[in-house]
C-alpha cells in the first residue's frame, strides 16, 4: 500500500510546484496590471511584443541592436509615463477603427521615439519614426519635407506638435499628403489649435483630406490640453492627379490659389466678428482726433486667435503714400505679428513717393493705381489743407472720375498712371492658405474696389481689413464747411463697413 502512494505523492508535488508556477505569473500580471497601469516593460512576463526594427516603411532598417543604455532608458519611469500616455492615444484609435495592427505606421519629429515604442507595444509592428537626429532603434535621422518614402505608401501618420515646431507647415502639410495612402488616417496633436480661426487654417492645410474628429484631450501631465484632430485622406484626389485634373486648390504638393465665386461665413469668422469693436456709427465732428482715439479700441485678429497655420504671411498698403504714412510709423511698430515675417506690398501711384521706397528692405513697391481694370486713367494730386506737409509729404493722390468735368485749376495737377486690376492682381498673389493684412486709403476710389473684390471672391481671401472711407467730412481748415471733394456721406460709408462685416470681413474704421 505505501509502495504503491509513491507515485501519487510525486505526481501531487508537480502539481503543486506547477500550481505555485501559475501563482507567480499571475502575480507577475497582477503587479503589472494595477501598479504600472496595464503597460508592459523589458523583462515583464506579457504577451506584447517587445520593440524591434522589423517592417518599417518603405524597407527601411533602423537597426536591431539595442544597447544597455538604451535598454535603461526604456525601463525608466519618465520613459513609461510618456509611453503610457501615446498608448492610450493610440489604444483609442484602434478600437474607434482609425488604426489597424497592419497599417504602416509612420510618427513625424519624434525624439526620442516614445510613439513608435507605444505603437509596437500594443501590436503595430511595421512603424518607424522619423526625426532631425538618429534615435535608434526607434528613429531614423531625415528632413520632414523630403521623407525617405515613395508616394502613398504610409497607411497611418502620426504628429505630435511637429505643425507647431515648424516654420513652414504648408510645405510638411503636403508632404504629409504625398505620402499618406488615400484613406490613410492622419492624427494630430497640437496645443496651438485652441481657437476655431486656427483650426480651420490647420484644415485648410490639408485640402487632400477630410476632417473626421477634433477633440480636446489631457497632455502628458494634465496640466494642459491637446488637440487631437483626425484627417482621412480623400481617394478621388489621387483618381484625379492621376489625370491631371485636379483643382489647383486641391493640389496637396502645389497649395495653388482658389477661385471664389462668394464668400462663405463659418463659425469662425462670425465669432471673430461678435469681438471686435463696434462701429462709430455717428459721425465724428473731428475724425482726426476720433482716430487717435478708436485705435485704441481696435482688436486686432492677431491679439485675438492664433495665425501659426498660415502658409505666408501678407501686410497690403493700398495707397501707402510714404514709408512712414502708415508702414514705418503703425504696422512696423504696433501691430502684433507673432514673431512672423510679413511679406509687405506698397501700392501707391504718385510718383513722388516712389524714390524713399527704394532704400527700404523687405518692401515691394508697385508704382501703379489699384483699379477694377488694366488701363491707363487720370489721376490727381492735390495738396490736403487738413494734412501736415512735413509729415504727410507731397499731398494726396486720388483717381480721377472718368465723368467728373475737369476745371482750371486741377488740370495742371491732373496726369495718366497705369491702373490694375487689383482684385484679379490679390488672387494671383496669395491663397486662403495665407494671412493677409490690408489697409486701404484710395481717396474715395473704395467704392469701387470693395464691390470689384466681392464681384471677384478676391473678398474672401482678405483676414483684416482696415479701411479709411472718404466722405464729405467737416474741415478741419474751415469750420462749418465740407470738403467738396467726395461725394459720399457718411451714412453710406457706414453701410460700405456693414456690408463687409455681414459678409464675414473683420473691417476696421480708418481715418
Amino acid at each position: 500500500m505505501e509502495f504503491a502512494a509513491k507515485p501519487t505523492s510525486v505526481r501531487g508535488l508537480i502539481a503543486r510546484l506547477l500550481l505555485f508556477g501559475v501563482f507567480i505569473l499571475l502575480f507577475r500580471f497582477v503587479y503589472v496590471v494595477t501598479l504600472r497601469g496595464g503597460s508592459c516593460a523589458s523583462g515583464d512576463f506579457c504577451f506584447f511584443p517587445s520593440p524591434s526594427s522589423e517592417g518599417v516603411p518603405g524597407g527601411m532598417s533602423a537597426g536591431s541592436v539595442v544597447s544597455p543604455e538604451v535598454s535603461r532608458l526604456w525601463r525608466s519611469s519618465k520613459w513609461r509615463q510618456a509611453v503610457e500616455f501615446y498608448s492610450a492615444v493610440f489604444q483609442d484609435l484602434v478600437v474607434e477603427g482609425f488604426l489597424s495592427p497592419a497599417a504602416k505606421s509612420l510618427c513625424l519629429d519624434t525624439h526620442a521615439g516614445h510613439e513608435v515604442f507605444a505603437l509596437k507595444e500594443i501590436g503595430i509592428a511595421d512603424v518607424i519614426g522619423i526625426s532631425k537626429k538618429n534615435s535608434s532603434p526607434l528613429v531614423i535621422a531625415g528632413d520632414l519635407l523630403h521623407l525617405p518614402f515613395g508616394n502613398s505608401t504610409v497607411d497611418f501618420i502620426f504628429a505630435d506638435g511637429s505643425l507647431d515646431r515648424t516654420a513652414t507647415p504648408a510645405e510638411l502639410a503636403g508632404e504629409i499628403a504625398r505620402v499618406l495612402k488615400p484613406e490613410g488616417f492622419l492624427v494630430i496633436l497640437t496645443a496651438s489649435a485652441g481657437d476655431l480661426y486656427s483650426l480651420y487654417s490647420l484644415e485648410v492645410l490639408f485640402a487632400c483630406c477630410k476632417k473626421v474628429r477634433s477633440r480636446e484631450i489631457d497632455g502628458p501631465d494634465s496640466l494642459m490640453s491637446l488637440r487631437e484632430i483626425v484627417f482621412q485622406k480623400i481617394q478621388f484626389i489621387e483618381v484625379l492627379l492621376h489625370k491631371g485634373e485636379v483643382p489647383e486648390d486641391l493640389h496637396p504638393a502645389i497649395g495653388g490659389e482658389s477661385v471664389y465665386s462668394k464668400c462663405s461665413i463659418p463659425e469662425h469668422k462670425l465669432r471673430l466678428l461678435s469681438s471686435a469693436e463696434p462701429l462709430i456709427e455717428e459721425e465724428p465732428q473731428k475724425p482726426w482726433i476720433t482716430l487717435k482715439k478708436n485705435i485704441k479700441n481696435i482688436k486686432y485678429l492677431p491679439s485675438l486667435v492664433d495665425i501659426s497655420f498660415k502658409r505666408r504671411y501678407f501686410y497690403i498698403d493700398v495707397g501707402a503714400r510714404s514709408y512712414g504714412s502708415s508702414i514705418g510709423s503703425w504696422f512696423k511698430k504696433q501691430y502684433p505679428k507673432q514673431n512672423r515675417t510679413f511679406h509687405t506690398f506698397a501700392i501707391e501711384a504718385d510718383q513722388a513717393f516712389h524714390a524713399e521706397y527704394a532704400t527700404k528692405k523687405g518692401i515691394t513697391l508697385l508704382p501703379l493705381a489699384a483699379w477694377i481694370r488694366n488701363e491707363s486713367i487720370p489721376f490727381e494730386v492735390n495738396h490736403d489743407p487738413e494734412q501736415n506737409s512735413e509729415e504727410h509729404g507731397h499731398g494726396m493722390g486720388r483717381i480721377k472720375s472718368l465723368g467728373a468735368s475737369m476745371n482750371s485749376s486741377s488740370l495742371g495737377n491732373l496726369h495718366k498712371v497705369q491702373g490694375f486690376d487689383f482684385a484679379e492682381w490679390l488672387k494671383s498673389i496669395v491663397s486662403e492658405k495665407d494671412f493677409v493684412v490690408m489697409k486701404m486709403d484710395v481717396e474715395g476710389t473704395e467704392f469701387d474696389l470693395i464691390p470689384r473684390l466681392f464681384e471677384t471672391g478676391a473678398i474672401c481671401l482678405i483676414d483684416e481689413l482696415f479701411l479709411e472711407c472718404h466722405y464729405n467730412r467737416w474741415q478741419r481748415c474751415c469750420p462749418g464747411k465740407r470738403s467738396p471733394k467726395y461725394q459720399n456721406t457718411y451714412g453710406q460709408c457706414i453701410h460700405l463697413f456693414s456690408s463687409l462685416r455681414e459678409n464675414g470681413i473683420l473691417v476696421h474704421q480708418w481715418w
